[in-house]
C-alpha cells in the first residue's frame, strides 16, 4: 500500500488500484480528523458514542479529500446483505437516503457515489471492475468473513452488472491480522472448515480467508492486494476495537469520478 497526504489528512491507497484514471480511493488513518475525547481524531463512525458534528466535520473532511460531494455510508450489522445501487435508481437514492438502508456490502455504476465502510479491525475490502466501470465496498468481519460475503459480493457484481470476475481488482483493508486475532472459542463460533486458517495457538488468519474466498469466486490472484497491516498492532493509524473497546471507526472509500 502507498501511504497518502492530501488536505491534511494521511490515507494508504491500493498500488493496483492507483493505476485507473476513473476510480478515487482509500483507507482513511484516524489521524489528524476533529478530536473529540476517545474517539480522537478521524472518527466517521455516528453509533460509537462520538460528538455528531465531529463525526459530520470528518465525514466532510474526507469527502472533500475524494473530491467527492457524497461519501455513501450504510447501517452495518455484520450480516451479508448487499445493497446495488444503479444508474437507474435516481428517484430510489432521491427518496430515500443510503444511510437507511442496511447491510454490509455496497456495489454501484454510478459516477460521483463514493462507497464508505467504517471498520475498527473488521475487513474493509474494495472491488473495481475497470471493463464495466463498477465498484463495491464490503464490510467483512469474522462473521461476514465465515458467510463468505466477499465471494457473494464478486456474484452480485456479475449478476447485477454482468462484471467477469477475471477482470475485477480487490483490496483488503488493514485489520485485525493473524498476530492479534485470537478467537478462544473459535469451536463454538467459526465453522470447522476454517481451523485451517488457524495457527497453532488460537490464532485466525482472516486475509488468507478472504483471499482464498475471492480466488474461489473468480478473481485472478494477482490482481488481488492486502494490506499486511493489523490494526491493533497499529492503533496509532487505525482505530481497532480489540485494542480499545471503546473507540472510533475508521473509512474505506471508493468511487467512479
Amino acid at each position: 500500500m502507498i501511504l497518502n497526504y492530501k488536505n491534511g489528512l494521511h490515507f494508504f491507497s491500493y498500488s493496483k488500484f492507483d493505476a485507473f484514471v476513473d476510480i478515487r480511493h482509500g483507507v482513511f488513518t484516524r489521524n489528524n480528523g476533529i478530536r473529540s475525547g476517545a474517539y480522537n481524531s478521524l472518527n466517521v463512525g455516528l453509533s460509537v458514542g462520538d460528538k455528531k458534528e465531529s463525526v459530520v466535520n470528518n465525514r466532510k473532511k474526507i469527502a472533500h479529500c475524494m473530491s467527492s460531494q457524497e461519501l455513501v455510508f450504510i447501517n452495518q450489522i455484520h450480516k451479508t446483505n448487499i445493497i446495488v445501487f444503479k444508474n437507474n435508481d435516481a428517484d430510489r437514492l432521491a427518496e430515500t437516503k443510503p444511510s437507511s438502508f442496511t447491510g454490509d456490502a455496497m456495489i454501484t455504476n454510478i459516477p460521483g457515489k463514493f462507497l464508505a465502510i467504517q471498520t475498527a479491525d473488521c475487513q474493509g475490502i474494495v472491488l473495481y471492475d475497470p471493463k464495466n466501470k463498477v465498484v463495491a465496498n464490503v464490510h467483512s468481519g469474522w462473521q461476514g468473513s465465515i458467510n463468505n460475503i466477499a465471494g457473494a459480493c464478486v456474484e452480485s457484481m456479475k449478476t447485477e452488472f454482468d462484471c467477469r470476475p477475471e477482470n475485477i481488482y480487490a483490496g483488503i483493508s488493514p485489520s485485525l491480522g493473524p498476530c492479534c486475532a485470537e478467537f478462544i472459542n473459535y469451536q463454538q463460533e467459526i465453522p470447522e472448515k476454517f481451523w485451517c486458517y488457524k495457527n497453532t495457538a488460537l490464532y485466525f488468519d482472516f486475509w488468507k480467508i478472504s483471499t482464498h474466498q475471492l480466488k474461489e469466486a473468480g478473481v485472478i490472484p494477482k490482481n488481488i492486494e492486502i494490506s499486511n497491516i493489523c490494526t491493533k498492532c497499529n492503533s496509532h493509524l487505525f482505530f481497532s476495537y480489540r485494542k480499545k473497546n471503546n473507540t472510533g471507526r475508521f473509512v474505506s472509500v471508493i468511487g467512479l469520478k
